[in-house]
């Protein structure tokens, strides 16, 4: 069977129409190299990677492949086709699903012998389970929902998207019409219905009747191309979505699109204000049932919407395309405010009528439409909420799908744009989307995802992160779920530390996000935490970056040697104190601000010393003002009770990645000590002996490592210890002279 391979350039000789505004990716040395599978792949990526062509996670691909059957060694026709719930942008060749070819087509007669049969019926469900017979090579990836549709096109190849130019059209309420006025007989058309075996045969008839069509418009829904080559199948794809973005930008209303402004956008910095403050406020009231984790959307597109006269009107008829509003639920919360008077507490006032009436609608939606086998109402609160002057707060439980959310919901509204422009933008029926958002198949798809981790949902400012403890902690909440704030006076090492969590975990796979909400599962930011107006701005940017926080963890801290003499000056002994105690002290207070606007128990953890509680000589200030963090631990915990826990690990001596001991002082210590040692030696192995000593002084002889100090701060920041406040854990190997007495 053919591969796929080079064709002609666009528009030459193949009666397709030159590209205007979708800008082909192909590249033919690229494809050249690859074949089979891997053709497929990259297909699918270069599909993936036009954000005009389809959406995060939305969209499937597939090619009939001769492969050579592992049991019999004979060639047989295999569907490779994009697995359930996997993103054609990223998808590698584990995310395709693989069917004897021959067995699919097989299952036809099987459907067709059925006399209840089409849209909706037992048999439509039926029928999914059965591909588990059909599978080829053991593969473990389920595979996509639409499988009949590429079943059962008589191509090679197959490409169903979701692109925003082609679904304006199919939401219009002249969706036929337009489609045969854009498209001729080009594209064949299919009114809405239930991805399943019913419309991969409705389709197969079209084909039938109308051989010359190279693609199907389907109402609310999307598109499909199909050509016996994979890059004519990509081409094919491109040209449907031009045509149908040319015909847009032909009756772009300009400024009269949504009915022009209503309400002027607040300016940068004031929008920036208000949006920190509303944020974790929301959060609090949308995490009833489970944290969400926000982004925020304030490009000039998202505020030309909520800041128009048609704005809410559309809104309010919800959105089109299953694959938006699986994420965006049937309708956002549009906030009814007026940015000009700047009033936060009456937008506040306003969110609360909105979000108790949003509840009430979306329970009455569910008892409306529920079928006798609907799976139980998910959670009521809405996912998208539009302000005037500010933008869109989308939310979802990481920042991944947040920005799914995000992205899905400037979708809908391109959608609704070109809708409008060119004729009247329709949503779908209010029981199909219902069918689709409860559909049994997509709740099994839920059900597939792997189990939540302790700590997600949750975001956490670690300070100190750039080095030591404070990487060792960002990194290990992060591997329980955790988005991570890693703030540091190093901003270079906060930052870097934050790119490791992200090069491990992945950036996520939602494409929206305004500025510093445009993030990952970690970001890095600078800080000095004994200037207050620096830590409020860390939160502030930790408030737009995910919407909200759940713990503080400060490690950083500071050990100024003193002089010959043994002596410190006042300068540095306030530099002591000011960082290990008053810097403490701001950022759990900034903090708390921050909780108390959630309204979400919430967890401070500091990081104190043995040294509080155990008097030597050469530490004076340094021991004192870790005597005073002990304090303030129990202090903060008495204030912050009983929505805050508040606690403290004491390491003793982690020498291994702590700034605290440069060269000098490690040299300075070991010969304290009379701990042998050359000058030539690195500082990674004078460190080495230096916590060599210090472990044997303690009564478990280990040596004490930044991460042994992550790991109780993971416990008292978990649910874990959720009883536990007030207290100083020590990490110090077991030190006789810092028992408590």
């Amino acid at each position: 069977m053919a591969r796929g391979g080079a064709r002609e350039p666009v528009g030459e000789s193949t009666g397709r129409e030159p590209l205007v505004i979708v800008k082909p990716l192909w590249d033919d040395a690229r494809a050249a190299r690859l074949s089979g599978l891997d053709r497929l792949v990259y297909r699918s990526n270069t599909l993936g990677a036009d954000l005009t062509l389809t959406n995060t996670g939305g969209g499937n691909t597939s090619s009939k492949l001769i492969e050579k059957d592992p049991l019999t060694g004979a060639d047989v026709e295999v569907l490779w086709v994009k697995g359930s719930g996997g993103d054609l942008r990223t998808a590698k060749r584990d995310g395709f699903a693989s069917l004897y070819l021959d067995k699919v087509r097989a299952m036809k007669a099987r459907y067709l012998s059925e006399a209840q049969r089409g849209p909706k019926t037992a048999i439509e469900d039926a029928m999914y389970p059965m591909y588990s017979h059909c599978v080829f090579g053991l593969n473990p990836r389920a595979c996509s929902i639409d499988t009949p549709l590429h079943t059962f096109v008589p191509c090679r190849h197959v490409d169903h998207l979701h692109p925003n130019a082609v679904i304006a059209l199919a939401a219009s309420v002249n969706q036929a019409k337009l489609c045969r006025e854009v498209y001729g007989d080009d594209v064949i058309y299919v009114p809405w219905q239930r991805p399943g075996f019913d419309i991969g045969l409705l389709i197969e008839r079209l084909i039938a009747e109308h051989p010359k069509a190279r693609g199907v418009l389907l109402g609310h829904h999307g598109m499909s191309s199909w050509a016996d080559d994979d890059k004519d199948c990509y081409l094919t794809a491109l040209e449907i979505v031009d045509r149908a973005a040319r015909y847009i930008d032909a009756h772009d209303r300009g400024e009269k699109t949504f009915g022009g402004r209503e309400h002027a956008a607040l300016a940068d910095v004031e929008r920036r204000r208000v949006q920190a403050e509303i944020l974790p406020w929301l959060r609090g009231r949308l995490s009833s049932a489970r944290r969400v984790v926000g982004t925020v959307q304030d490009d000039d597109k998202m505020l030309r919407f909520v800041g128009s006269h048609d704005g809410p009107r559309l809104a309010a008829l919800g959105t089109s395309c299953p694959d938006h509003f699986l994420r965006t639920k049937i309708r956002p919360l549009f906030a009814q405010w007026d940015p000009a008077r700047g009033d936060v507490e009456a937008l506040k006032a306003a969110l609360d009528r909105g979000l108790d009436q949003y509840r009430k609608d979306y329970a009455a939606y569910y008892a409306r439409c529920r079928r006798p086998d609907s799976p139980a109402m998910r959670d009521p609160n809405p996912t998208v909420v539009l302000v005037p002057g500010l933008g869109m707060l989308a939310f979802g439980k990481s920042k991944s799908e947040s920005r799914v959310t995000a992205e899905f919901y400037n979708c809908a509204i391109e959608v609704m744009r070109g809708a409008e422009a060119v004729d009247r933008y329709e949503a779908m029926d209010e029981q199909e989307a219902f069918d689709i958002e409860y559909w049994p198949l997509e709740e099994a798809k839920l059900q597939r995802m792997p189990p939540e981790k302790e700590l997600d949902r949750q975001v956490m400012v670690v300070v100190g992160a750039g080095a030591g403890i404070g990487k060792a902690t960002a990194h290990r909440l992060s591997r329980e779920g955790a988005h991570v704030v890693c703030v540091d006076r190093d901003e270079t090492g906060a930052r870097a530390t934050a790119q490791e969590i992200v090069d491990r975990l992945g950036p996520g796979i939602g494409m929206a996000g305004s500025g510093i909400s445009d993030c990952g599962p970690a970001i890095g930011l600078g800080c000095d935490i004994t200037d207050r107006a620096s830590v409020a701005r860390v939160f502030e940017d930790a408030m737009l970056a995910y919407g909200g926080l759940d713990a503080v963890v400060v490690t950083a801290g500071v050990f100024v040697a003193p002089d010959a003499s043994g002596r410190k000056d006042d300068r540095q002994w306030a530099l002591t104190f000011g960082v290990n105690v008053t810097g403490a002290y701001i950022v759990a207070d900034e903090a708390h601000a921050v909780f108390k606007k959630q309204g979400l128990p919430a967890s401070v953890v500091l990081t104190t010393s043995a040294n509080a509680v155990v008097a030597k000589k050469g530490s004076l200030a340094y021991d004192t003002s870790k005597a005073a963090a002990n304090h303030l631990v129990r202090e903060l915990a008495v204030e912050m009770a009983p929505l805050v826990r508040v606690n403290a690990v004491a390491p003793a001596t982690v020498v291994k990645g702590s700034t605290m001991f440069p060269r000098d002082r490690v040299i300075a210590s070991l010969a304290k000590y009379a701990v042998p040692f050359r000058e030539d030696e690195t500082t990674d192995d004078l460190r080495g002996k230096l916590a060599d000593f210090y472990a044997k002084r303690s009564l478990t002889q280990t040596a004490i490592e930044p991460e042994d100090q992550a790991e109780a701060i993971f416990l008292l920041v978990s649910r874990r210890l959720s009883k536990t406040t007030g207290h100083v854990v020590p990490v110090d190997g077991g030190l006789q002279d810092g028992f408590l007495r």
